[in-house]
């Protein structure tokens, strides 16, 4: 039977929090999801069980919160003033060598993910949704712009697109994502995708 407690805010300060939630990603990379256990959280930050289940409710929360704090900033905050512009700014966030380790993690994660329904439901509602929110907001502002129709057809797949390159370009090219690569790829099919000229 899966432990889990009310999460509750107690007086944990956001350089302690950080410090937990890189502790997670490491035992996530050496471990994965499955042998992951709060014991193991506890043990590796010096934290009472007690205390990671009444601040996150249990390891899914806690594993999705540390996933979603390692992201490099929030994407709404993004705006250069085009749709290129600001889908270069968020493949430029992170160096190839960040990028390839969390390409890593993130593969892994997506395995555990159709065997929890439990983590599932918490990427969902801490990771994806927001994410998802943030971006329709960059996009919506295109179209605002009048850089994209608002009845292009491919607006709804802009997400799966992107997604869809980083997952499957080890897959496919048998090479981690890089910035140029992703910067060429949304160059080359995204935005002609949208309508919008690159050059």
């Amino acid at each position: 039977m899966t432990e889990v407690a009310t999460p509750r805010r107690s007086r944990i300060t956001p350089e302690r929090e950080a410090e937990l939630y890189a502790a997670v990603l490491d035992l996530l990379r050496e471990v994965g999801y499955d042998a992951l256990t709060m014991d193991a959280v506890a043990a590796r930050t010096r934290s009472s069980k007690a205390t990671l289940y009444r601040q996150w409710g249990g390891k899914p929360e806690l594993v999705a919160k540390a996933v979603r704090h390692n992201k490099p900033g929030n994407i709404a905050d993004v705006d250069t003033g085009t749709l290129r512009g600001d889908l270069h700014a968020l493949a430029s966030r992170e160096d190839d060598c960040a990028m390839q380790q969390n390409a890593a993690l993130m593969r892994g994660l997506f395995m555990a993910v159709h065997a929890n329904p439990d983590l599932l439901q918490a990427f969902r509602e801490l990771l994806i949704e927001p994410e998802m929110e943030e971006f329709h907001r960059v996009v919506r502002k295109a179209v605002d712009r009048g850089e994209i129709r608002a009845d292009c057809p491919a607006l709804e797949y802009i997400v799966h697109m992107l997604v869809g390159a980083f997952a499957t370009r080890t897959l496919i090219d048998d090479q981690p994502p890089t910035q140029a690569f992703l910067l060429s790829y949304i160059d080359a099919v995204v935005l002609p995708a949208l309508g919008i000229p690159t050059g």
